[in-house]
């Protein structure tokens, strides 16, 4: 295997970046096109930033319990609820923006996870080998 440098990895990282990630004209455009099919882009974007900030207060949460030996006692449960439910309000956002309930997400995931686990449970095989169009 060949070194490589950080000036070839940016480079690299540059060529294989999409056009609307890389100038920001494409991405109006692009934000234009999506707007016009009827995305409601502002609680999409509020639910992608938001929702993934909310689960890394709630990760913090953990690792701290988990591996920096903080307790994880009423206050840390009260915590940990708390920026849960942060990410539950982010996920209202995906609501809006998608047109869709919570029931319709629990629907869709139910269905997807029991066409994946038959037998009413998870296995490691099928976890990691699945059919086609398992996503």
């Amino acid at each position: 295997m060949t070194n490589i440098t950080s000036t070839e990895y940016i480079d690299f990282v540059q060529q294989t970046t999409s056009a609307a990630s890389s100038d920001v004209n494409v991405l109006i455009d692009r934000i234009r096109v999506l707007e016009g099919e009827g995305v409601k882009l502002t609680h999409l974007l509020t639910f992608a930033l938001g929702a993934s900030a909310e689960m890394g207060e709630c990760v913090e949460i953990i690792k701290k319990c988990l591996l920096q030996g903080k307790c994880l006692d009423d206050q840390a449960k009260v915590h940990a609820m708390k920026e849960a439910g942060d990410c539950l309000w982010y996920f209202a956002q995906f609501c809006i923006a998608m047109g869709v309930s919570f029931e319709d997400l629990m629907q869709m995931n139910y269905e997807k996870l029991s066409a994946r686990y038959p037998e009413g449970h998870f296995t490691v095989e099928r976890s990691e080998n699945r059919r086609e169009g398992d996503i």
